[in-house]
């Protein structure tokens, strides 16, 4: 009953602030108009409609999106590795992801040609990024069939992510002023960056990762029990461990690729959504993740469009809220 009731709760807190995503921002629009225009009436004003259908609503539904996939990757992965601090970003993935980003735009300028084939802007970046988190996603894979060990096999992605960290900093050594700034720029996230256009494969590939790590909610339940306990349940271990893989590198690329290495989500949202459940059965932990992610993406977006001049790039606010979530398990696994 508690659980349903929970899960109710951050449904409705999901609606609210995904309406507080439409009806306020950096531009003032009466209320009324924009609830005429999501009933498909007129208003006087063009640019009201542009905002609200070109603007908000990409990003509230990217936040939505990006802040249940990467809340969902890091319950999979603490659960997995038994690591109450380990994240989308232990393994090295969206740092693979982040040294694709800096060879396009700090080695090559923010252009590819190679013959008659030719990519720029922000396909070149969403396919630099999603070439580098795979990279490092089938290394892992391939380690996880060597090293039988989840300890083992988390050191090797933290070394994985060192190691891209040193070339990161390589390329930042010799790129041009420019080339920097656009990296760094890109590297601060934001959900802006999902324009209407790009919203369908986002949410394509963002909606069968989600649903992937619904499929796994019991294999994840044994692996509460140990290793050997879950195969005597039947789960086949190691085919499970790779498809937490594939289903973290799924979620964590392409949210990377789209909008930025967004940091703290993974890490921190789990540990909330324990805080409100009281339980670690995955039938509603993992749902009340999802629910918990998307409303942390969408207050943080909230706060990121409260200048009227710009944007505030959304790992500022993240780490705000994630850092003493981080440092509440620290202090309670001490």
């Amino acid at each position: 009953m508690k659980a349903s009731i929970t899960i109710a709760g951050l449904a409705a807190a999901v609606a609210a602030l995904f309406a507080a995503n439409l009806y306020f921002g950096a531009v003032h629009i009466p209320g009324q108009a924009i609830t005429d225009l999501l009933l498909g009436r007129e208003v006087s004003r063009m640019s009201w409609s542009y905002i609200l259908w070109e603007n908000r609503m990409p990003q509230a539904v990217t936040a939505v999106l990006s802040g249940a996939g990467l809340a969902a990757a890091g319950l999979l992965l603490q659960t997995a590795f038994r690591n109450p601090l380990a994240g989308p970003s232990i393994l090295g993935i969206d740092s693979g992801a982040n040294l694709g980003v800096a060879i396009v735009m700090l080695l090559f300028g923010g252009s590819f040609a190679a013959g008659t084939f030719s990519l720029s802007g922000f396909l070149l970046v969403v396919v630099a990024a999603m070439a580098g988190a795979c990279g490092v996603m089938a290394l892992l894979i391939a380690f996880s069939h060597l090293l039988r060990s989840d300890t083992l096999l988390l050191i090797t992605g933290v070394m994985i992510g060192y190691l891209t960290s040193s070339a990161i900093s390589l390329l930042n050594y010799g790129a041009t002023e420019e080339g920097v700034r656009s990296f760094m720029m890109w590297g601060l996230g934001s959900y802006a960056n999902v324009t209407v256009d790009r919203l369908p494969a986002f949410a394509a590939t963002m909606g069968i990762g989600i649903a992937a790590a619904l499929l796994l909610i019991k294999p994840l339940n044994a692996l509460l029990l140990g290793e050997h306990y879950a195969v005597n349940l039947g789960i086949n271990v190691a085919r499970t461990r790779t498809s937490l893989l594939l289903v973290t590198g799924l979620l964590t690329a392409t949210s990377t690729a789209f909008c930025g290495p967004i940091a703290f989500v993974g890490l921190a949202v789990p540990h909330l959504a324990r805080l409100f459940l009281g339980t670690a059965n995955h039938r509603t932990l993992l749902p009340a993740t999802l629910l918990t992610g998307a409303c942390l993406a969408l207050f943080c977006n909230r706060i990121s469009t409260l200048p009227a001049d710009t944007l505030i790039p959304i790992n500022v606010i993240t780490p705000i809220i994630g850092a003493p979530v981080v440092l509440w398990v620290i202090l309670g696994k001490r």
